[in-house]
């Protein structure tokens, strides 16, 4: 027979209800403030889904709702590939990195409620779930720190969740609201280890948060290890008690980031292989800008965004001088907020917050961590009594103080003083009824209402700004509609997957267009983007923007060939982003005999790529297509441009480029570093090309057929400074490349198939040589031919290879990405250890002997007596 139940004291139970029930309240008003705030500023900002204006500026637009259609795909049985490779992006691109960079959330999953051509609705809807859920958590959290109000955990739980950094910078960045979510969370987990309760739930946690986004989890478990220190300070345990329960805290990080290690060293060993993107010096922001960026409808891309609400932080500057709190409690919470804030300023402390890299983006993705601490600061101001008109009196002075150094700053505008007026006059008036009030009265009411209609006005309203001012700053992208809907037929129309590929268009309207509108092309824009694919393509005259993380399609018959691109789009601009009336020309598709997935090269060419994309496109090829001229610059009056720069000095607005094409050859003209139009001249409309270098690189341009006569004059329109470059015009020979096509075609893989990671091919008996699958050689190819053993896959100029011996008549390439083993491995011993530590104190509880349920004689009688 098993031990006897175990049965709660009288009123226990009772007691933990009472305990849950104000935390219940207080997560539920926090969670409904913040959805009512953040969607009254998209209200007040007529911004999507409530207005005319779209809310998918810069990455937003061009990678979060991309990869969340791709995940609706995945989800519904639709995608191009698994969770292993994208073969709609890069023409192959590892796509579990990026599952664990943007899209690791629970919350993500959501989108496949959505309809498909919903897809904006289900991202801003994902978004306002996760700002409203790390409202709820911090509401939680405070009252766990210390039992007060619930109501004021709410307002103070929403105050943290509408910070400055929701607002301006995690909004359009959905993936960094994760770790918004896990700072509270994991504030509890510590909370539950100095209580030595909840282990195994304290490390599904960690692994939940180092899943959903291990860059944000990385801050979140840094701010979450100083609170639990200073926890520990003010409690002042034995050094044995506080270093057990550091070791607690410890052990259960330890073993939840053990449990996210399968997509934690698969994104890490990602970022090794990814192309490297610029290295930037940290350089602090003023004074006047950091103060500026604490009060309400402050904005400005590069400044931390510390805005909390004025409630919060007038509670937070009152914090030190309330009597009614202990002397230690005051010191310790305003000692960590000011060592935190002085730490974001600093660039040894700057490298450490940011895991020992400065962003590309935002300097200060951290200042999350800091609104949380202001926040907890806030709250012990209050949960101890509401501050006295001494303590007030001195926050308010503070204020007026940061007011007026913030004043000096261009970050505070006209608008910002009518909101920060009235938050203050909510605020104050709030507190001082709340001091006077008895609880449960209508001046308690009043003053409860002053202070949730203070925050929820200012929120919104910086909300509002924000929006506003993003779109005047950031690039932006139009949501779902026609033109997407007609790019996604088309393609769907003239898909051909695995026989051929089908590429969504030059003419882009995201950076991720395989993705959001189908097709397999080389358009691809992660931070993960490979350094392979990027300097391949560049090689092969391909453009990019994003300093090269973001590949661009690369509409040229050579590369369609190379990699059995068979369909290809060509859609009018996008009039969203030229702010032209829209174009009345449909949305076409060309087509085109290409080789299959898998070529063989009897001679492979060991020649390295050189300088010149038209002979790197050659050796690809194995055969000469391209007479590449001489040519000449000329400037506005025809005189020759020696360096070949153009849009200053005197090759201002008409400079030409000349050079003799065979008669009939197809005229490309390539010029990565020029920004504007080229025609070729009596060939009709230009075509544009967009350098700003260093961020953008313009991709070669196929302009026109060469005149009998041979000579080619081609006609810019230079936008801004630039260069073309020696042996910048090509003269394709179509003929050569349709004898190159068919000959590949004749000796290449009899049948393609691809399930997933793995690419299975039948070649030709005695094939010899080397056999190229049109996929760049990312980390993490093996091939095997015949029934031979696998091995790690040759690199044919960046694409995958592998020997062929002429005795075997198929090919298997499977993908497994770099550090998966690994990660399966250590997440595999994290729960096994989880399990072991959980299971071995039950057993011992189960066989540890029953209390007695009956009162011993002699306690009967001390009771009686």
């Amino acid at each position: 027979m098993g031990a006897p139940k175990r049965t709660a004291a009288p009123g226990q139970e009772t007691g933990v209800k009472e305990i849950s029930r104000p935390r219940r309240a207080a997560a539920l008003l926090a969670a409904a403030v913040t959805l009512t705030a953040f969607c009254a500023g998209d209200v007040l900002a007529r911004s999507f889904p409530f207005g005319p204006r779209t809310r998918s500026v810069n990455d937003l637009g061009n990678q979060y709702v991309p990869f969340h259609a791709h995940l609706w795909d995945l989800l519904h049985g639709r995608a191009d590939g698994g969770l292993l490779v994208n073969w709609q992006s890069g023409y192959g691109s590892s796509f579990l990195p990026d599952l664990g960079t943007y899209l690791g959330s629970p919350f993500a999953l959501l989108v496949a409620l959505f309809p498909r051509d919903r897809i904006d609705l289900a991202v801003y809807v994902i978004t306002v779930l996760k700002t409203a859920s790390a409202a709820a958590a911090m509401a939680w959290l405070l009252l766990t720190l210390r039992p007060g109000r619930w109501w004021a955990a709410g307002l103070l739980g929403a105050s943290y969740a509408l910070c400055g950094w929701t607002l301006a910078d995690a909004d359009y960045n959905p993936m960094w609201l994760d770790g918004l979510i896990a700072l509270p969370l994991l504030c509890l987990v510590g909370e539950w280890s100095l209580a030595r309760r909840r282990r195994p739930a304290g490390v599904l946690i960690v692994a939940l948060a180092w899943t959903a986004n291990f860059y944000t989890a990385y801050m979140a478990t840094l701010g979450a290890a100083l609170v639990l220190l200073l926890r520990l300070l003010l409690a002042r345990p034995s050094r044995r008690e506080a270093l057990a329960a550091v070791g607690r805290a410890g052990l259960t990080t330890a073993l939840g980031t053990g449990l996210a290690a399968p997509l934690v060293t698969v994104v890490y060993l990602g970022t090794r292989h990814a192309y490297p993107g610029r290295v930037r010096q940290f350089t602090p922001v003023p004074g006047d800008d950091l103060l500026a960026r604490l009060l309400p409808t402050t904005y400005s891309f590069g400044t931390p965004a510390l805005y909390v609400g004025v409630t919060a932080l007038v509670l937070a500057l009152a914090l030190p001088f309330h009597r009614a709190v202990p002397g230690p409690v005051r010191a310790g919470w305003t000692a960590l907020v000011l060592a935190v804030a002085l730490s974001l300023q600093w660039a040894p402390t700057h490298l450490v917050w940011h895991a020992f890299a400065t962003p590309q983006g935002s300097s200060y993705r951290q200042a999350f961590v800091l609104c949380g601490l202001l926040v907890i600061a806030a709250w012990h101001a209050l949960a101890y009594g509401p501050p006295d008109r001494r303590a007030l009196g001195a926050a308010t002075a503070l204020l007026a103080l940061i007011t007026a150094v913030a004043s000096r700053s261009a970050l505070v505008r006209p608008h910002t003083w009518p909101v920060l007026l009235l938050a203050v006059a909510g605020t104050l008036g709030g507190l001082l009824l709340l001091g006077r009030a008895r609880p449960r009265t209508r001046l308690a009411g009043l003053a409860v209402v002053l202070l949730l209609g203070a925050q929820a006005g200012e929120s919104a309203a910086t909300s509002a700004v924000a929006t506003e001012l993003r779109l005047k700053h950031l690039d932006d992208y139009a949501p779902w509609g026609q033109r997407q809907r007609q790019q996604a037929e088309a393609i769907a129309g003239a898909d051909g997957w695995p026989r051929h590929r089908t590429d969504p268009g030059r003419e882009q309207t995201v950076a991720n267009d395989p993705m959001l509108v189908g097709g397999q092309g080389a358009q691809y824009y992660s931070s993960l983007t490979s350094d392979v694919l990027s300097r391949t393509l560049t090689a092969l005259g391909g453009g990019w923007t994003s300093r090269g993380r973001g590949v661009q399609s690369l509409d040229n018959a050579v590369t369609d060939v190379v990699f059995s691109v068979g369909a290809r789009l060509h859609n009018p601009p996008d009039p969203h982003r030229t702010h032209l009336p829209p174009d009345s020309a449909p949305v076409t598709v060309t087509r085109r005999d290409v080789p299959p997935l898998v070529t063989v090269r009897t001679t492979p060419d060991p020649a390295s790529f050189g300088p010149s994309p038209y002979r790197n496109q050659e050796l690809l090829l194995g055969s000469r297509v391209y007479t590449v001229p001489r040519t000449a610059v000329h400037d506005d009056s025809g005189k020759p441009v020696a360096d070949g720069r153009v849009g200053s000095g005197n090759a201002l607005t008409g400079p030409t480029v000349t050079a003799r094409c065979p008669a009939g050859t197809q005229v490309h003209l390539w010029a990565p570093y020029f920004s504007g139009t080229a025609r070729l001249a009596g060939a009709g409309t230009g075509v544009r090309f967009a350098a700003a270098y260093p961020g953008n690189r313009a991709a070669m341009e196929a302009l026109g057929r060469a005149p009998a006569s041979g000579r080619v004059r081609i006609e810019l329109t230079p936008n801004r400074p630039g260069r073309v470059p020696a042996g910048a015009v090509g003269c394709l020979d179509t003929a050569r490349l349709r004898t190159a096509a068919a000959r590949l075609t004749a000796t290449g893989a009899t049948g393609v198939t691809v399930s997933g990671a793995t690419v299975r091919a039948e070649l030709p008996a005695h094939s010899k040589g080397i056999a190229v699958l049109a996929a760049p050689r990312i980390a993490g190819w093996r091939c095997a031919t015949g029934d031979g053993p696998d091995r790690p896959a040759m690199s044919y100029h960046g694409l995958v290879a592998v020997s062929l011996d002429a005795t075997s008549t198929s090919l298997t390439c499977t993908f497994h990405p770099p550090g998966l083993r690994l990660g399966t491995t250590v997440g595999a011993a994290s729960l096994a250890t989880l399990v072991l530590l959980t299971a071995v104190p039950a057993v011992r509880r189960r066989r540890a002997p029953a209390p007695p349920t009956t009162t011993p004689p002699r306690e009967r009688v001390t009771t009686a007596r």
